[in-house]
């Protein structure tokens, strides 16, 4: 089990919270997630939610006594959503930001991992702004990975998705170069499947405190 892994307590999550006291006093307490990052996230065939962040919330509710909503939001939209008020919180591997600080709140941190970049085993290129310079790199939209890479690697050519496993299914499809994400999501999401045979981790960890901030 994932949870188990990386060795956490469901009581310490942390998710970026947008409370009020009318939300409080309320019944059902309405939690943002996305839906289509796994293993955190994703839906089985049969519609369920299911997954690490998954895991996390349904701990929270039930350790609070709380009956919860988990309503589904493409990431790119997910903090504008929890600030019009479409859910109380926000559990979806949110990484503490300095620039999402500004507009959320956050507990403490539940997990922190590195990213890193993945691309076809025995491939020429590595892991620096050189190499990369002019190559399709596949990035979810919204992401800590694409402030990284427009901030380290100015001259890769980006290419923009609404959800993650958007970006995997391009990458085997041999439309990129190369793609950038947390790495247990990677390896768990991609690498680990049937999809990610042939493809490996590109290089060492990513990492930059303002992009990916502390967890």
């Amino acid at each position: 089990m994932l949870l188990k892994k990386l060795g956490l307590a469901a009581a310490a999550g942390a998710f970026a919270l947008g409370l009020s006291m009318q939300a409080q006093a309320e019944d059902v307490l309405r939690i943002g997630v996305e839906g289509a990052y796994p293993p955190f996230s994703e839906k089985t065939a049969s519609g369920e939610l299911v997954g690490f962040d998954i895991d996390i919330a349904n701990a929270l509710c039930e350790e609070m006594g709380r009956k919860c909503e988990l309503v589904e939001q493409d990431w790119d939209g997910i903090i504008p959503a929890l600030l019009a008020k479409k859910y109380d919180a926000i559990i979806a591997s949110m990484s503490i930001t300095p620039e999402r600080k500004k507009r959320v709140d956050f507990t403490i941190k539940y997990y922190n991992t590195p990213a890193k970049f993945v691309a076809a085993e025995g491939t020429d290129l590595t892991d620096t702004p050189d190499s990369l310079a002019g190559k399709r790199i596949g990035v979810q939209r919204g992401t800590i990975h694409q402030c990284y890479m427009e901030k380290k690697f100015p001259n890769a050519q980006l290419v923009l998705y609404g959800t993650q496993e958007e970006v995997f299914q391009d990458l085997a499809a041999g439309r990129l170069d190369a793609q950038i994400s947390d790495s247990i999501q990677a390896l768990e999401g991609f690498l680990n499947t049937d999809a990610g045979k042939g493809y490996a981790f590109l290089g060492g960890d990513q990492f930059d405190l303002e992009c990916h901030g502390e967890g």
